[in-house]
């Protein structure tokens, strides 16, 4: 019988213990600290951080524990049956105030010029534990900064050595850019050699820092805390919809902060969320109305625009008339749209615009999992996927179930880098993509389950090895398994055929279907009608068979295209091109005939749905510049001169109301059909969109584009290729196109497959070559 008292009301493998004479109850195995933060005890800390491995090395918040000699660091002391905690006795505090001591011999008095000043956990905590006066009357020492690259400022003599920053990298991002060099006083925290940090989410060090040693470069000197509104937000360059708050000062956003929700984004942020939003400052900014007279664009008022557009539409419609929205237009924007084009007669909207291939009629696909169901996976297959950028909050989710022991497995048209081991990975031009995802099928179906008839025939003319019956049998046995069908493959000219593959081995090894959506709130958009009607044609139809006037909403041709060279050729061919646009870039002149400005997403009321389907809502969190206006205040001023019914309203809390009074849309089921299977004869165009190219507001923003993962336009060639076509890495080389010709340097490298030519989509130089999967014509410059 043991002598300890034993609590009938204590949870299973859960302890009993005491803090500051509270009784409580603690997981076998927590620590301290975590006992004290749920009962909502204040422990000082500067190293502890609930999502980095314990360190220990501050001891900030030592705390006596009884029969202990010495007092404990609540972060790395755990709690045991009848373990009495004291955090506020004498022996505690002094032990605290002597650490505080410490950490402020050599920490400067620069609080008035530190951009963490008001919002620095040293202040305060040293407002509560530390001296008015130090007893050490040495000089504090000073260390030598490094350049981190454009995101990231430094001023590493206010360091206090917390190594929360090294934790992340190493833990989080995986990607080991920081260590601690030297020791004792000479303790220094850099990159070694004065490189960069290359993570795309590195940006988070800045919030980690409890101190100003690495603050927001592009933030840098600009305001002060208490001169920021905080306004609620959302990442807009993902389907992830991460939660964040817009700090702006008179109506302007000043940075991106993380607003925590363990469910979406945790505490975390992806560099493209944090630092986009100075691209919405740019210099080609559309703040007035434009109208092309005579061949040369004017300012106009928006009383002369409306007049212009209205007077174009009457004449510009039904059949005639095709509508092109970007993926990340607001719900409100693209019901309001879909019921405006179809009031002019027309069935012809779509917001796939990347889409090459819509056999099976694929829209607002999302994820089957959640957040906390992939990062609990045990076996994970990419498909088509360079997760790490196309996610980068999604595959940090993957990292941490394969560093639990999950395996990963991929079938890429690139050798991606990923920061984790894989299983197992094939790598594949576009043509030989859909034989491995075929074979990957033909393995799935050896384990006893129906083919479609839609994949019988494939399947039967396909051949299967033990590397793809090893990795079916791995997501088949597992536990809990996933399958991501990511931007690459939706984006393949034969899209329909690797998504049936990839839902037919999802469904044969009882894994789940993740699918990337190709834009923001591309799930949102499916489901208020930003579709085809019964009859209509996709984006990809509407350039082909071109109309006489398009409604270009939101989007820049030609960047924004799976097509870009087409998207130029058939705009430029049309009657009338009403953009409504943020931005006036010379590209979007070159076709457009009117030019309404419209407030960008930060900027406007708007509701967007994650890739798990959760509608997010948020408030403007800032003002339009000059004359731009909200896009569904534009709508319905159109509407309204057109005479369109459904146009009388006047606030946004009218369209939600008539949006959640409209019968629910469904999304047109996946039709059971796919591309026919063709091989490619010479190098096939493999296209994926640059991590910091994806959108007009990205493609702006200074510090991104300045960023070591923004590489720049080239030509990726596997070395056989390359020796093929007689060049080196960094020849130059002339690629033809129908729409124009590009001069790129080559790189050379062995992650892109034989027969495949790997030209990044974004870029100015690539913009308007030949879309994914075209045989290319590349010749010497």
């Amino acid at each position: 019988m043991s002598a300890q008292p034993v609590n009938p009301n204590t949870p299973p493998d859960h302890v009993n213990i005491e803090i500051d004479g509270k009784p409580m109850t603690a997981p076998k195995g927590s620590m301290i600290i975590h006992a004290a933060d749920k009962a909502g005890v204040p422990i000082p800390r500067f190293c502890y951080h609930d999502k980095l491995p314990i360190a220990a090395n501050c001891r900030m918040c030592l705390v006596e524990v009884e029969k202990s000699p010495k007092p404990m660091p609540a972060c790395a002391t755990p709690v045991m049956e009848g373990m009495k905690v004291q955090t506020r006795s004498q022996k505690a505090l002094s032990s605290q105030r002597n650490v505080m001591e410490f950490l402020l011999i050599n920490h400067p008095l620069d609080c008035p010029i530190c951009d963490q000043g008001g919002e620095c956990e040293l202040q305060d905590i040293s407002m509560g534990y530390g001296r008015s006066v130090s007893r050490f009357v040495e000089r504090k020492r000073a260390v030598a900064d490094e350049d981190i690259g454009p995101l990231i400022a430094t001023e590493m003599t206010r360091c206090i050595q917390c190594t929360r920053c090294v934790r992340f990298v190493g833990e989080v991002a995986g990607t080991y850019e920081l260590g601690g060099m030297s020791r004792g006083e000479n303790l220094e925290i850099g990159t070694y050699v004065g490189k960069t940090i290359e993570s795309e989410i590195g940006g988070n060090i800045i919030d980690v820092c409890p101190v100003g040693a690495l603050t927001n470069k592009p933030f840098r000197f600009q305001a002060r805390a208490w001169e920021l509104i905080a306004r609620e937000g959302l990442g807009y360059h993902d389907a992830q919809g991460s939660n964040l708050w817009l700090h702006t000062r008179r109506g302007e956003v000043l940075r991106h902060v993380p607003r925590d929700n363990e469910a979406i984004n945790e505490c975390w942020l992806s560099d493209r969320d944090r630092y986009s939003h100075q691209g919405l400052y740019a210099d080609d900014r559309a703040t007035q109305p434009l109208m092309k007279k005579n061949g040369e664009w004017a300012a106009v008022s928006w009383e002369q625009a409306l007049d212009a557009v209205a007077e174009k539409l009457r004449t510009v419609r039904g059949d005639d008339l095709g509508a092109l929205v970007h993926p990340a237009t607001s719900n409100e924007e693209g019901h309001l749209l879909a019921e405006f084009v179809r009031a002019l007669g027309s069935k012809h909207i779509d917001h796939r615009l990347r889409q090459l291939d819509f056999t099976d009629a694929a829209a607002g696909w999302g994820f089957a999992s959640s957040m906390a169901e992939v990062e609990k996976a045990d076996a994970v297959f990419l498909l088509g996927s360079n997760l790490r950028h196309e996610l980068p909050l999604v595959n940090h989710r993957v990292r941490k179930a394969a560093k639990r022991g999950a395996k990963v497995y991929a079938l890429n048209p690139i050798d991606f880098d990923f920061n984790y081991d894989f299983a197992g990975k094939v790598i594949a031009a576009p043509a030989a993509l859909v034989d491995e995802a075929a074979k990957l099928a033909k393995a799935a179906a050896e384990l006893g389950v129906d083919v479609p008839t839609e994949l019988a025939a494939l399947l039967a003319s396909a051949a299967t090895d033990d590397a793809a019956r090893a990795q079916a049998k791995a997501l088949k046995d597992a536990s809990g398994s996933l399958l991501i069908f990511g931007e690459s493959a939706a984006m393949h000219p034969q899209a329909s055929l690797l998504r049936a593959c990839a839902r037919f081995v999802a469904q044969a090894t009882d894994s789940a279907y993740n699918e990337v959506p190709l834009g923001a709130n591309a799930i949102g958009l499916s489901r208020v009608g930003a579709l085809p009607a019964a009859g209509g044609l996709d984006a990809r139809t509407m350039l082909a068979l071109p109309r006489k006037g398009y409604l270009v909403y939101g989007a820049e041709p030609p960047f924004d295209f799976g097509d870009g060279g087409l998207a130029m050729t058939s705009l430029s061919k049309a009657d009338a091109v009403i953009a409504f646009s943020a931005f006036a870039s010379e590209a979007l002149k070159a076709v457009a005939t009117i030019i309404l400005p419209i407030a960008a997403l930060p900027e406007i009321e708007a509701t967007l749905v994650n890739f798990n389907g959760t509608s997010q809502s948020v408030n403007a969190g800032a003002k339009p510049p000059g004359e731009a206006r909200p896009g569904w205040k534009v709508l319905r001023a159109l509407g309204a001169k057109l005479g369109l019914t459904g146009f009388d309203f006047t606030d946004i809390g009218e369209v939600r109301a008539a949006l959640a009074a409209k019968p629910a849309q469904t999304v047109p089921q996946l039709q059971a059909k796919i591309a026919s299977r063709h091989d490619g004869k010479g190098l096939a165009r493999i296209a994926s969109v640059a991590i910091y190219r994806a959108d007009a507001v990205l493609r702006r923003a200074a510090a991104l584009q300045a960023h070591p993962l923004n590489s720049g336009a080239g030509l990726g060639l596997n070395p056989a290729d390359a020796a093929g076509l007689g060049v080196e890495n960094g020849s130059m080389v002339k690629i033809n196109g129908a729409a124009g010709t590009a001069t790129l340097p080559v790189v050379v490298s062995a992650g892109v497959p034989r027969g495949g030519a790997w030209l990044e989509a974004g870029y100015v130089e690539t913009a308007a070559l030949p879309a994914y999967g075209a045989e290319l014509s590349i010749s010497k410059a």
